[in-house]
């Protein structure tokens, strides 16, 4: 098949996939919004089945339910999975009444980058290659649901399903935003703790010297924890801190969060260690300390298969006169974390181009939706 064919078609149809971008992302869809999430997959399972292409579902009861299509689903090779997430963060209605605006060059709006517009750029290009007669392989598009909080919602229930789906793949392109000239292969992983301290509560009068000031304990910890500050290794975001009544009573408790990042399984021993170790420190005679672990997401660790594939896309994108990739390091944690872990060639950032993620202010750049389906159908073609 001639790649060119392929990249003239994805130029034919652009203008109904930006259409198709602002359908998607005027559907709000935040995490923990079910229905909102559930009518984004539909969305794209419908578009699926009218082009005859197979669709399954994970049905969730908490999260959306994962999709996932497939084209070429009678193909014997190995597939390539693309998968981004169609949940977004903000609460419905804070980007206004449509949430999906446009200028001459950008695309305004939630999850237009981060990550519905990758999503349609994969549609873009399986449609393209649909249309140019490509049969040889499958490719499946992964619908994720609730990555923006780790899969929290789904008991990590579907991102285990995705990776299941793509077990056999020669290759992950997570289609988060992208990066000119990069593709991510490390990401920093995440954890968060809640910590509960207990002190003694009474009147400030006496109880300043009797009590037990769980307050000043949940300081010293928050003291401790704020030293981790190594963007190349270890951080630690000390987030939400609770505590006291009123100004004349020692405050019997206190309720803190923390976020750390880290780079590889190593660190996340040495940080639950420590936290532990922390927990059962009294700074503060008379109070004492539980934790619990909020959330959690592995690193993306350095992977040789990962490099490999990269160098292999590398040789298909000269050959089809694209911009060639170099390795990038991120801090924020992504879906490739757990598709790096389950030993399956990953490629992350490969989406469209944009901005300001997690903000009322979010972007891409419209070009960009055609430039990320021709990096996936080359790749698709020639793998």
């Amino acid at each position: 098949m001639e790649i060119s064919k392929v990249f003239e078609k994805i130029d034919d149809i652009e203008k109904d996939f930006i259409n198709i971008w602002c359908d998607v992302c005027n559907i709000e869809s935040p995490t923990t919004f079910k229905d909102g999430v559930d009518r984004c997959g539909k969305y794209f399972a419908d578009y699926a089945l009218s082009l005859g292409w197979k669709v399954e579902y994970s049905r969730q009861e908490v999260s959306g339910d994962v999709v996932v299509i497939t084209m070429n689903p009678e193909s014997d090779l190995p597939p390539v999975a693309l998968s981004g997430h169609i949940d977004t963060v903000h609460p419905v209605g804070m980007f206004g009444t449509p949430a999906v605006r446009m200028d001459e060059d950008k695309i305004y709006g939630p999850g237009v980058t981060d990550c519905k517009g990758g999503v349609v750029a994969g549609l873009m290009a399986m449609k393209a290659l649909s249309d140019c007669g490509f049969t040889s392989r499958p490719i499946k598009l992964l619908l994720q649901t609730d990555e923006e909080v780790g899969s929290r919602l789904s008991g990590k229930s579907t991102i285990k399903y995705i990776c299941d789906k793509a077990k056999d793949a020669v290759v992950f392109l997570n289609l988060e935003s992208h990066t000119p000239g990069k593709a991510t292969l490390t990401r920093k992983g995440i954890i968060s703790y809640e910590f509960h301290v207990t002190g003694k509560e009474g009147h400030s009068s006496r109880c300043v010297t009797e009590g037990a000031n769980a307050v000043v304990d949940a300081a010293h910890k928050l003291i401790e924890l704020d030293k981790f500050k190594d963007d190349a290794g270890i951080t630690c975001n000390c987030a939400v801190v609770n505590g006291g009544t009123v100004v004349n009573t020692v405050p019997g408790k206190c309720k803190f969060s923390v976020n750390f990042r880290y780079v590889n399984n190593e660190h996340l021993e040495f940080i639950d260690k420590f936290v532990h170790e922390l927990t059962a420190t009294e700074h503060v005679p008379g109070c004492t300390c539980t934790v619990s672990v909020l959330g959690d997401r592995p690193a993306m660790e350095h992977k040789e298969k990962n490099i490999e594939i990269m160098g292999r896309v590398n040789e298909i994108f000269e050959k089809a006169g694209l911009p060639t990739l170099s390795p990038q390091s991120l801090r924020g944690g992504s879906d490739a974390s757990y598709v790096t872990g389950a030993d399956i060639p990953c490629l992350d950032s490969m989406g469209t181009r944009g901005g300001k993620s997690h903000s009322i202010n979010e972007f891409a750049v419209l070009e960009s939706l055609a430039e990320s389906a021709k990096r996936i159908a080359a790749i698709a073609i020639n793998i």
